[in-house]
């Protein structure tokens, strides 16, 4: 593959020039900055969207590993791509598709896709393993009428891609649906995958969730066990959950349709503490209009990247500009607001002409080094030909993270 240079002279995908400093920043953040790595808000190339990125070892150093996808209207996306980074996201390989993960012609004449995808080094069998779920389309749309859907993996090793493969669940709960889209997910000590499932018996259905232990030996991935049932009537349900462990306890945090997002602690991942609404240390909780919520783990804190409605946003549609961080107290499950920063700015005016706004609902984030943390998104403008920008945010840190993989 042809490798394109972003940040020399010259080269037409520079970082921005913008650098989102963090004044006088509490705790372990030392500054925020903002790059773009691929246009597509100009119109000079395709919008790209679900940026997901991992970091694989190898002889030479770290190399971060992303997937993505380009997106051509609501919940409309071509076929899977990846690319690669051998110098801590400066550079970056043009991309490419994964083979497995792409659209595949239907009897009925629709076509399933996948969407949806997060990649995660395992480390036990040296591949990279890719989770999204298959979606559905008729003609150049989304499928108003989507049939059960489940989740869709693919296994990256020594530079080559496997088949594309289902994750089997034989229980009536999800016989509509059930699936692990956006999710994160934590690779234990034995080599086993702990993840969590959305699921619902049937369409009207509001869908519950649960944790799940699943074996993976390199090729396959298998259900072992799942927790006890999460609900919320509201809605579809409770949406697009990502955990995490951090000191010895797991977290889950989980998208909802009630203007709220949903936390909870367990010491096993299968039996949770009583869910609660996303809120600050002094008990007010956040607005959160049916968006993803994701983890951000630092050896020495917990930190939580969402999106919220505030006053410069109010008209915004999900609230889903600006991305947000705080970091959340263990204990209490709250977040602390004076931790609170901006992660990627909203561009524009929220209020007076939010049509103009870009909007970052789908994002991700990637411990890279001790010293840095990402976020990556893809923006789109709903209003203006579904154009946007492919966006990274280095995430600066005063105090090494030894969660994350050191660079060798």
């Amino acid at each position: 593959m042809n490798r394109r240079t972003f940040l020399s002279t010259g080269a037409c995908l520079a970082a921005t020039a913008s650098q989102l400093r963090a004044q006088n920043s509490p705790g372990l953040i030392a500054s925020i900055e903002k790059f773009t790595l691929r246009r597509g808000r100009d119109g000079s190339g395709p919008t790209w969207f679900h940026p997901r990125a991992c970091m694989v070892p190898g002889t030479n150093g770290l190399t971060a590993f992303m997937t993505l996808q380009t997106i051509a209207g609501s919940d409309y996306f071509g076929p899977v791509h990846w690319m690669t980074s051998a110098d801590q996201g400066k550079t970056w390989t043009d991309p490419q598709p994964v083979p497995a993960l792409g659209r595949v012609k239907l009897p009925s004449g629709a076509e399933e896709g996948v969407c949806d995808v997060v990649p995660d080094w395992h480390p036990q069998t040296k591949s990279v393993l890719a989770v999204g779920h298959n979606v559905f389309y008729s003609g150049p749309k989304f499928s108003a009428d989507q049939p059960p859907r489940w989740p869709i993996y693919a296994v990256w090793r020594n530079g080559q891609w496997g088949p594309r493969r289902k994750l089997e669940w034989a229980d009536p709960r999800g016989n509509y649906i059930y699936t692990n889209n956006c999710g994160q997910r934590v690779v234990l000590p034995n080599g086993d995958i702990f993840l969590a499932f959305t699921y619902g018996a049937t369409k009207s259905q509001a869908r519950s969730v649960s944790g799940v232990i699943c074996s993976f030996d390199g090729e396959t991935l298998a259900v072992k066990q799942v927790g006890e049932e999460i609900k919320n009537p509201r809605g579809r349900g409770l949406l697009e959950p990502s955990v995490t462990q951090f000191q010895g306890r797991f977290y889950l945090t989980i998208r909802a349709e009630d203007d709220r997002g949903y936390v909870c602690a367990s010491d096993d991942g299968l039996k949770w503490t009583p869910k609660q609404a996303w809120s600050w240390d002094n008990g007010e909780p956040l607005s959160m209009s049916t968006t993803q919520q994701h983890w951000l783990a630092h050896s020495d804190a917990l930190f939580l990247v969402y999106t919220r409605k505030d006053t410069t946003n109010s008209k915004v549609i999900r609230w889903r500009s600006p991305l947000w961080m705080a970091q959340v107290d263990p204990k209490s499950l709250r977040l602390r607001r004076d931790t609170e920063r901006v992660v990627l700015p909203l561009m524009g005016d929220g209020v007076n002409d939010p049509d103009h706004v870009a909007i970052m609902g789908n994002f991700h984030t990637t411990n890279v080094s001790p010293d840095e943390s990402w976020v990556t998104v893809g923006e789109w403008h709903p209003k203006a030909g579904i154009k946007g920008d492919l966006l990274l945010a280095r995430i600066r840190w005063n105090q090494p993270n030894r969660l994350a993989p050191a660079v060798q």
